[in-house]
């Protein structure tokens, strides 16, 4: 292996961590209430996106870029320094400023009286929201065990269909009663509340105390890659992941405004349709998959694998038909097929990620995973599909039709994803016991 030999270092048994059960569930629960917020301040965006369009005058390229790329380019840059303070200092502590940071900000977006002030804001979003994933994912590992952290991280991930019925429904409600700057103004001020709940209410593990092999100094990043790139496995699941995003997030980004253009249904009706299948099928998708995953069956990462590889292949079928038809009912039935599928995926490969990263390059492993899926999800398909349906638009402008066919190109990219899982359990056994000693 190129760079430094991480089976070599620190190989002692690892000092366990003395966490009481309840006070391991207690952190799990507040990571998973910082990443509900992460993901509805995120998604208040996609909610009311007709809205801001029509009051600002833009394309839906050009709402497109205030809601993906703004957000996602000082995400991404943000991303590696942040990661750097949070594998060397205190977890705790970066969330906190984290949240505080993005849930001010998200605030805000709800003041903003133009195009450029809702830029300033959304940026201000995006360079909060870096430091939050990492530092939450790299505590949770250092409170659960290697075997239990795929059950523990789907718990964690809980808060994406939390977070996206809060951003759909709550914000949607909001949006109808009160204009969109409303929505901003409900989802921001609890962040703000949570981040003082971290601060005086977790402390710090220490890192790597529940691996079989923890090294003793913090590699440079340099190291830190040259590792990542020798874990072909975590190749895979990256790219697995960001295509997922691509597909299910890029999709769900349109969603509300396809329903509005296509059924002409108002903000909250949109907001509150997808938000009931964010709730109900979203959570129970997720808590299904802890079950599962918390069974012997599944230690073996690469079942793992190979159960997202069908979930993904599967889900893709409803998410092609969702866009294509013309009925309402066989949408609806579509996207609560298609949309809890997105949620099955996110704890598994979080937690997968996290176990080809040895203990001190975890939050940079997780900025990695997170800049490939963000580019996806954030840039390519936000964007993407924004400029698409101007292409397609007629002389009158964009339109239900021109968004149809956009999204139509969007939906077949579920089978990528499922292709990469396949390929990443080849070495998946060996790159994990190279990283952590195995389960």
């Amino acid at each position: 292996m190129a760079g430094i030999n991480v089976a070599t270092m620190g190989s002692a048994p690892a000092e366990e961590n003395t966490a009481s059960p309840a006070l391991r569930w207690y952190v799990l629960f507040v990571m998973m209430l910082a990443y509900t917020i992460n993901i509805a301040d995120r998604y208040v965006m996609s909610t009311v996106l007709e809205e801001i369009r029509l009051e600002l005058h833009l394309t839906d390229g050009g709402v497109a870029f205030l809601t993906g790329v703004s957000l996602a380019l000082f995400y991404v840059g943000m991303g590696f320094p942040l990661a750097w303070i949070t594998d060397r200092y205190s977890r705790r502590n970066v969330l906190a400023v984290s949240l505080a940071v993005w849930s001010l900000m998200t605030t805000m977006c709800g003041f903003a009286r133009s195009y450029t002030q809702l830029l300033l804001a959304r940026i201000g979003v995006g360079i909060g929201e870096a430091g939050g994933s990492p530092a939450c994912t790299s505590l949770v590992c250092d409170f659960f065990p290697a075997a239990r952290r795929p059950m523990a991280l789907t718990i964690f991930c809980l808060g994406a269909p939390l977070g996206a019925w809060l951003g759909a429904d709550v914000a949607g409600a909001a949006a109808h009663a009160y204009g969109w700057r409303g929505a901003f103004l409900v989802l921001g001020v609890p962040g703000v509340l949570l981040a003082l709940v971290v601060l005086f209410t977790i402390r710090e593990p220490k890192r790597g105390c529940l691996d079989k092999i923890s090294p003793e100094e913090t590699p440079s990043v340099m190291e830190t890659l040259r590792f990542i790139f020798s874990q072909k496995a975590a190749l895979h699941v990256f790219m697995a992941n960001g295509v997922t995003t691509l597909w299910g997030w890029g999709l769900m980004w349109f969603t509300p405004t396809f329903l509005q253009r296509s059924y002409h249904l108002d903000v909250g009706q949109a907001g509150s349709l997808v938000g009931q299948i964010y709730l109900i099928a979203g959570v129970a998708a997720s808590l299904l998959t802890a079950w599962m995953l918390a069974r012997p069956f599944f230690v073996d990462p690469r079942r793992i694998l190979y159960l997202l590889a069908g979930i993904n292949a599967i889900a893709t079928i409803p998410s092609i038909i969702a866009y294509s038809t013309d009925s309402l009912p066989v949408t609806t039935l579509c996207l609560w097929l298609f949309i809890p599928a997105v949620y099955m995926i996110l704890g598994p490969q979080w937690a997968l990620t996290q176990n080809l990263s040895p203990p001190k390059m975890r939050a940079m492993f997780s900025v990695v995973g997170l800049l490939i899926a963000n580019v996806f999800n954030l840039i390519v398909a936000p964007q993407g599909v924004g400029l698409l349906s101007d292409y397609f638009a007629g002389p009158g402008g964009a339109d239900a039709a021109s968004l149809r066919t956009a999204l139509m190109f969007l939906a077949p990219t579920g089978f990528w994803a499922a292709i990469h899982y396949v390929l990443a359990a080849r070495t998946i056994v060996a790159d994990q016991r190279r990283a952590i000693g195995g389960a």
